[in-house]
């Protein structure tokens, strides 16, 4: 029997962090696991290296990477070339990766609409989204043409010298834009790369008025892409999508052109998602 002066209390519900989840201090970071983290995004970054390396390029003892790297074989996340004697990254990698793809519809619903976007242009089909102050490239449809680009899913790329980070720097708030932008070098890639940080800001004026961004070979020299924004159902710019190609079929006389099918396939996505 249950007591009228005692009712029962509603059960308590599971929570996904603790009340002091914010706080990032040493007292909550478990400094052996950063440091193999450390180490597993270095290898991803820099695919191929020697154990010697590593250690030399983390500032961390050999003893200690070599412990790191064959915990992370043991569970696939890196191999080892016993012929070339370097450290690569391993399948597993790519398996939780993937799971990352499959936590939102957005890849799923974009897949179509890149297709289409691919075969009205003729050239390479990119999705990405922002992460960490850098575009991540998440999806990619690849023309057939011999010469094409290649952003394969997980690669990053600094949002000032693309084509997607400039489509989506441009729809940032004031303020957003300045965090976005604070502290960062605007780092020269190719004699086109923008640097200056009043001229990257012209530039994204110029994104906003009309609706899509162009890489004009400041990333990789002999490479053009035209990227436009793409919205969620409260307006938010969650993603970018574009198409890349050689300068050689994608001229300056072509920009308008491919941006006028850029822009429907962002539109046509948008609308999928709400927006």
């Amino acid at each position: 029997m249950v007591s009228q002066d005692n009712p029962p209390s509603e059960p308590r519900r599971a929570r996904g962090r603790p009340r002091d989840w914010s706080d990032k201090t040493a007292q909550n970071t478990i400094k052996s696991l950063d440091r193999a983290m450390e180490v597993f995004e270095f290898l991803s970054e820099h695919q191929g290296k020697a154990l010697t390396t590593l250690a030399t390029e983390t500032d961390q003892s050999p003893a200690t990477v070599y412990r790191i790297l064959v915990t992370l074989e043991g569970r696939g996340l890196v191999e080892f070339d016993a012929v070339e004697q370097l450290w690569h990254i391993g399948p597993r990698a790519f398996v939780i990766g993937a799971r990352f793809l499959r936590r939102t519809s957005l890849v799923e619903r974009a897949r179509p609409v890149m297709r289409r976007l691919m075969e009205q242009t003729g050239e390479t089909a990119n999705l990405g989204i922002e992460r960490g102050g850098q575009v991540l490239f998440v999806s990619q449809v690849e023309t057939e043409a011999t010469i094409r680009a290649f952003f394969p899913p997980g690669t990053l790329s600094p949002m000032h010298a693309s084509g997607i980070g400039k489509a989506l720097l441009a729809e940032m708030d004031d303020a957003r834009l300045q965090r976005a932008l604070a502290g960062k070098t605007l780092t020269a890639f190719t004699p086109h790369s923008i640097t200056d940080l009043n001229a990257l800001r012209a530039d994204l004026a110029q994104v906003r008025a009309r609706g899509y961004a162009v890489d004009a070979e400041e990333r990789n020299i002999g490479m053009r892409c035209i990227a436009a924004p793409v919205f969620d159902i409260h307006q938010e710019a969650v993603a970018g999508i574009s198409v890349s190609g050689p300068t050689s079929r994608v001229g300056l006389e072509d920009i308008e052109r491919l941006s006028v099918a850029v822009r429907a396939a962002a539109a046509d996505l948008s609308a999928t998602l709400g927006g």
